[in-house]
C-alpha cells in the first residue's frame, strides 16, 4: 500500500515558535534596591574615611538605637501621605504627647501609666480636629495641619512653661534607652515591630489598599463605594496615634520632654518618608522602605560630623535629601502609573 503526502500539508503548517527564554529583569530590581545600594556604599565610604571609629560595634549600636523615635514618627506620616494628605502637626503632637508625660509624672506625681494614657488621648484629639479640619470642613491638609500644629505647640509651651520638664519615672527610660538587646536598646525594637506591622497592614489587607486607592484617585474611589472621607480622617487619627506613641519613646528617651526640641525631627521625618517610596516598593509609601531611608540618611549624617563638617551641613543633607526624595518619588510614581496603564 502506498501513501501519497499533500504537499501544502507539509509546507503551509506553521511551525509553533520556540518558548521565549525568560529574562532577568534587571532595572526593575536595581530600582527597588537602588537605596539599599546607596546605604551600603555611604557605609562603606565613610568606613574607609574614618577606620577607627565609624565601622565599629558601637556606632553601629548607636545608629540603630539613636534614630527610633524618626523612624516611628516616619512611618506614622506615611499613613496619611499614602491617602494623599500631609500631616505637618506630627512633630507638634509628638511633643505634646512628651511633654504630657513629663508634666503630669514628673511635675504633678501622676502614676507613670495615667499619664500616658492622657497623653495617648491627647494625641488622639489632635488627630481627631485635624480630620474634622480636613474632611468637614474641607480645608487643605496641608494648610490644616500647619495650623494645628502652631497651636499644638503652642499648648506644649503653656503646660511647660516654655522650659524643660525632667525626671519620669525611671520605668519607661528603662523601657526605652535603659534596657539593651545584643546591645541595642529596646525602642529599636518597638520602631522595627511598628515596621513590621505598617508593612502588613499595607501589603496584605483590604485597608492597606484602600488607603493607597483613595491616595491615587479619591473621586473614582468614592465612585466605586468606598467611604473615602472616612478613609482620610482615619489616616490622620492613625498618624496622630503613632506620632504620640513617637512621643512616649521621646520621653523616656529624654528622661523628660523638651517643648522645642522636637520641631528638629519634622524635615527629616519627610525625607524618610518620601525618599523610602523610592526603594523596596518603588512609587509608593511604604514601610521597610522609610526604614532603609531613616538609616541612609542618618548614617551620611553621622559620618559627616565625624569628619568633623560644620553643623549647617546636617540641614543641608536633610534639605537636599527631602527634595530630590519628592522628585524622585513623584518620577517613580508616574513611571509606574504609566506602566500599569499599558
Amino acid at each position: 500500500m502506498s501513501v501519497t503526502l499533500d504537499p501544502k500539508s507539509t509546507t503551509d503548517t506553521p511551525t509553533p515558535p520556540a518558548p521565549a527564554r525568560p529574562r532577568f529583569a534587571v532595572a526593575p530590581l536595581l530600582e527597588k534596591y537602588a537605596l539599599v545600594v546607596a546605604l551600603v556604599a555611604v557605609v562603606i565610604v565613610f568606613s574607609i574615611l574614618r577606620p577607627e571609629t565609624y565601622p565599629t560595634a558601637a556606632n553601629l549600636q548607636n545608629i540603630l538605637g539613636s534614630q527610633a523615635v524618626l523612624l516611628i514618627l516616619a512611618l506614622g506620616l506615611i499613613v496619611p501621605l499614602t491617602a494623599g494628605e500631609f500631616d505637618l502637626s506630627a512633630v507638634s503632637t509628638m511633643s505634646l504627647s512628651a511633654m504630657t508625660i513629663a508634666v503630669l509624672n514628673a511635675a504633678h506625681d501622676w502614676s507613670l501609666l495615667p499619664a500616658i494614657g492622657v497623653a495617648v488621648l491627647a494625641a488622639l484629639f489632635v488627630g481627631f480636629v485635624n480630620g474634622v479640619l480636613v474632611v468637614r470642613l474641607q480645608i487643605d491638609s496641608f494648610i490644616a495641619t500647619l495650623g494645628s500644629g502652631t497651636v499644638v505647640l503652642g499648648v506644649v509651651q503653656w503646660i511647660s512653661d516654655s522650659t524643660s520638664v525632667t525626671g519620669i519615672d525611671s520605668a519607661l527610660v528603662d523601657a526605652t534607652v535603659g534596657t539593651r538587646v545584643f546591645g541595642v536598646s529596646l525602642q529599636f525594637y518597638y520602631a522595627l515591630a511598628l515596621v513590621l506591622v505598617t508593612a502588613v497592614v499595607f501589603q496584605y489587607t483590604p485597608i492597606g489598599r484602600r488607603l493607597l486607592f483613595v491616595g491615587r484617585g479619591p473621586q473614582v474611589a468614592r465612585l466605586s463605594g468606598l467611604h473615602v472621607d472616612r478613609i482620610r480622617g482615619g489616616a490622620l487619627v492613625t498618624s496622630a496615634l503613632v506620632a504620640g506613641l513617637a512621643g512616649i519613646v521621646y520621653a523616656g528617651m529624654l528622661s523628660g520632654a523638651d517643648p522645642s526640641s522636637g520641631q528638629s525631627f519634622m524635615l527629616p521625618a519627610f525625607a524618610a518618608a518620601f525618599l523610602g517610596a523610592t526603594a523596596i516598593i518603588p512609587g509608593r509609601f511604604n514601610a521597610v522602605g522609610t526604614l532603609v531611608a531613616v538609616y541612609f540618611l542618618v548614617a551620611g549624617v553621622v559620618g559627616l560630623q565625624m569628619l568633623g563638617v560644620p553643623s549647617f551641613v546636617q540641614q543641608l543633607f536633610y534639605g537636599g535629601a527631602l527634595v530630590i526624595a519628592v522628585a524622585l518619588s513623584g518620577a517613580v510614581r508616574r513611571r509606574t502609573t504609566s506602566r500599569s496603564a499599558r
